[in-house]
């Protein structure tokens, strides 16, 4: 089992910074495929930013160019600094993990671990 658990949301105004944390503990493996989704109301859950085993990393692309994903493999955590967030950002921010796999879509459906979510809140 992998446990994660989120940290570091809040709220900001726009064109302000956060940076989101996951930790991960149990049998995450080395280097897993890990990812960042997120969830407004009323909105399916989308996929934010992806990292493989080699650290190679994925957004989509309305985040490209402000998020930035990266992972501290010593202290098994997952980062996500966001700049320049506007309100379309508002969301539940969720930290995700997969199976030992160089494959790391932005796809929900391909993750098996989940965190419980952080809140980001942009106003304008």
């Amino acid at each position: 089992q992998v446990q994660l658990v989120e940290s570091g949301g809040g709220s900001v105004q726009a064109g302000g910074s956060l940076r989101l944390s996951c930790e991960a503990s149990g049998n995450t493996g080395n280097r897993p495929c890990m990812g960042w989704f997120r969830q407004a109301p009323g909105k399916e859950r989308e996929g934010v930013a992806s990292i493989d085993p080699g650290d190679n990393t994925l957004y989509r692309d309305s985040v490209k160019g402000r998020f930035t994903i990266s992972r501290d493999n010593a202290k098994g955590t997952l980062h996500l600094q966001m700049n320049t967030l506007n309100p379309e950002d508002t969301a539940m921010y969720y930290c995700a993990a997969r199976g030992p796999t160089w494959y790391c879509p932005l796809s929900r459906y391909d993750y098996n671990y989940w965190g419980q979510g952080t809140q980001v809140t942009v106003s304008s």
